[in-house]
């Protein structure tokens, strides 16, 4: 397996991990101690942020080289490596469940109206859930897309 393609998507793997992890540790609990209308219009503007780049690039980038991976590692068997193709389908997974989970949260949030107190409430838990699941998710695919092979 070339060895730059792995470690393109471990590297892009550990960053978005850590962004989702900085957001468990931090921002989340920060947001929970606000009212729920200032957590919304917050998270509104943090959303709208995140589909810009940098992130942008990073996230589906980091999808394209874990992709790569898989597919170089069906073509040549010899190039497979377990940990790496674990790897690259951990990171996967945890992109999948932001597109399934994270992002129609995001949507149904900033969609405006009255409620907002109560939206943050039915909004908060699931989409904090859902980010530790893709946090695990990609730093265990940077784990096995940057293990040493052996």
């Amino acid at each position: 397996m070339s060895g730059w393609l792995p470690a393109a998507a471990g590297t892009g793997s550990a960053l978005v991990g850590g962004f989702y992890l900085a957001f468990s540790a931090v921002v989340m609990p920060a947001l929970r101690r606000r009212p729920g209308g200032e957590a919304v219009e917050t998270m509104a503007v943090i959303n709208e942020n995140a589909v810009r780049p940098p992130f942008t690039v990073l996230f589906f980038g980091t999808a394209a080289a874990c992709a790569a991976v898989l597919v170089e590692a069906a073509i040549d068997p010899r190039a497979q490596s377990p940990l790496r193709v674990a790897g690259a389908a951990a990171y996967l997974a945890g992109w999948a469940s932001t597109m399934l989970i994270n992002v129609p949260l995001n949507n149904r949030l900033s969609q405006g109206g009255t409620g907002l107190e109560r939206r943050w409430l039915s909004y908060e838990r699931p989409w904090t859930k859902a980010n530790h699941l893709r946090a695990a998710l990609s730093i265990a695919g940077a784990a096995g897309l940057l293990a040493p092979t052996i």
